[in-house]
C-alpha cells in the first residue's frame, strides 16, 4: 500500500468514526453546537456594533474625495473645536500641489418631522457646492449656488425622516435665546453620509452659516468662520510634501491626513478598542467551552478508544477522527449562529447603529471555525496518549 493510499484510508476510516458518533449522540452534539450558535451570535454582533458606531462617527469623513484636512492650530485635530475663516481657502488653492479645497462647516440642528413626529436630530454640514466637501448623490442634484436655501440629505436622513427630492426640510436652530425655523428645499440624497454618528443634512457654506445656531454675540457677526478646509492634491503629489509645503504657506494651521483625523474624532479609538475587547473575550470563552466539552468526551470514552487502538487504529486515525469531529459541531454551531445573525439583524430599525461588513463579519467567522480545534487540542493530545492496556484495566 503506498503512502497516498494509506493517508487516504485514515482519513476515511476517521471521518466514519467522528460523523457516526456525532449522531448517535446527536442531543448532546447539538447542544454543543447551540452554545456555540449564541457564542458566534454574539461575536457577530459585537462586531456589527463595532462596526456600525465605527462607521456613525466616521462615515462621512472616510468618504471624502480628499488627501488632507487643515485645522486650527492647537486644536488637537478636534473638528469641533477648529475655526477657520473662509478668507484661508485662497492661501490654502494657492499653495503649489493643491488640485481643489473647501472649507466645511459643523453644527447639531433639530429637523421638525410632518405629523407631530418626534423631532429629529442631525447633523448640518456646510460645504462649498462644486468644491471638495460636497457629497455626491445618488438620486436629484447637487447644491446649485454658495447662497441656495437647499440641501442634500444622507440616506439615513431619508429613511429616519421620510423626506424626498423636492420636499422641503424645516429646520430648527437656537439663534441667541430664540427657537428660529428655516424652510429649506432638499434637491439631492446621497449614499450614507453619518457624522457623529448622527444623520446628515448639507447645505452651501453661507446658508450654513446663516442658519447654524449661534450665542447672542455672533448673531449679528459679520465674517463666516468655518471648522475646517478640506483638500484635494493634484495626482501624483505626495502628501507629506504637500502638509509640509500647506504648513510653511499658510499660517496657524495644522495638517492631518484622513486616517489622522478619524482617529482624533472624539472617542472613536476607545470605543473601537473597547469593542475589540469584548470580541476578543467572547473568542476566548469559546475556546474554554468547546476544550472542557471535548476534554469530557474523551475522559468518558477513554474505554472506547483503548479498544479501538488494541485492535490496531493509529494514533493519527484516532487524532484525526477528534478534530474531524470538533470542525463538525463548531461548523454547525457557527452556521446557526450566522442564519441567526442575519434574521435577527432584518429586524433592527434604522436607529440602532448595526452594520453587518462583509469582510469584518467573514473575518469573524473564520476566528470562529478555528477556535473548534484550537478548544480541543488538549482532548485530542490526551486522546493520543492514552494506553491500551491501561484504559482497558488491564495493566499490573
Amino acid at each position: 500500500m503506498n503512502k497516498r493510499q494509506e493517508i487516504k484510508e485514515n482519513f476515511v476510516l476517521s471521518a466514519y468514526l467522528a460523523v457516526k458518533e456525532v449522531w448517535r449522540n446527536r442531543a448532546r452534539f447539538l447542544m454543543v453546537s447551540l452554545v456555540i450558535a449564541l457564542i458566534t451570535l454574539l461575536v457577530l454582533f459585537i462586531a456589527a456594533l463595532g462596526e456600525g458606531l465605527g462607521n456613525g462617527n466616521r462615515e462621512y469623513i472616510s468618504k471624502l474625495d480628499a488627501d488632507l484636512i487643515a485645522f486650527q492650530s492647537k486644536s488637537d485635530l478636534l473638528i469641533a473645536a477648529s475655526r477657520l475663516e473662509r478668507g484661508r481657502l485662497a492661501s490654502i488653492r494657492r499653495v503649489e500641489g493643491v488640485q481643489d479645497a473647501g472649507i466645511l462647516g459643523v453644527s447639531s440642528v433639530t429637523l421638525i418631522l410632518p405629523d407631530g413626529e418626534e423631532p429629529l436630530k442631525a447633523a448640518l454640514l456646510g460645504v462649498e457646492p462644486g468644491h471638495t466637501g460636497e457629497p455626491g448623490i445618488v438620486s436629484g442634484n447637487q447644491l446649485s449656488t454658495d447662497l441656495a436655501d437647499e440641501v442634500i440629505i444622507d440616506r439615513s436622513t431619508a429613511v429616519r425622516s421620510g423626506l424626498k427630492v423636492g420636499d422641503t426640510a424645516v429646520i430648527r436652530t437656537t439663534q441667541g435665546t430664540r427657537d428660529e425655523f428655516y424652510s429649506l428645499r432638499v434637491v439631492g440624497i446621497s449614499d450614507g453620509q453619518q457624522y457623529g454618528l448622527q444623520p446628515s443634512i448639507f447645505t452651501p457654506f453661507f446658508t450654513w452659516d446663516k442658519v447654524r445656531p449661534k450665542s447672542e454675540a455672533e448673531v449679528n457677526g459679520a465674517d463666516a468662520v468655518g471648522n475646517v478646509i478640506i483638500i484635494k492634491l493634484a495626482q501624483g503629489v505626495s502628501v507629506e510634501t504637500a502638509a509640509q509645503q500647506l504648513e510653511m504657506q499658510v499660517k496657524n494651521i495644522d495638517i492631518a491626513t484622513i486616517t489622522e483625523t478619524i482617529q482624533a474624532l472624539p472617542g472613536y479609538s476607545a470605543q473601537q478598542s473597547t469593542l475589540n475587547t469584548q470580541g476578543a473575550f467572547t473568542l476566548f470563552i469559546g475556546v474554554l467551552v468547546i476544550g472542557g466539552f471535548f476534554q469530557i468526551q474523551i475522559l468518558q470514552k477513554v474505554a472506547q478508544i483503548g479498544v479501538l487502538k488494541a485492535i490496531g487504529t493509529s494514533n493519527p486515525v484516532v487524532a484525526l477522527s477528534a478534530v474531524i469531529q470538533i470542525v463538525v459541531v463548531t461548523a454547525v454551531g457557527v452556521l446557526i449562529g450566522g442564519a441567526l445573525a442575519f434574521l435577527f439583524s432584518l429586524t433592527f430599525p434604522p436607529t440602532v447603529p448595526i452594520v453587518f461588513n462583509g469582510t469584518t463579519s467573514l473575518i469573524a467567522i473564520v476566528a470562529l471555525l478555528l477556535i473548534g480545534p484550537i478548544g480541543g487540542l488538549v482532548s485530542i493530545r490526551y486522546a493520543v496518549r492514552i494506553e491500551p492496556l491501561k484504559a482497558l484495566g488491564l495493566s499490573s
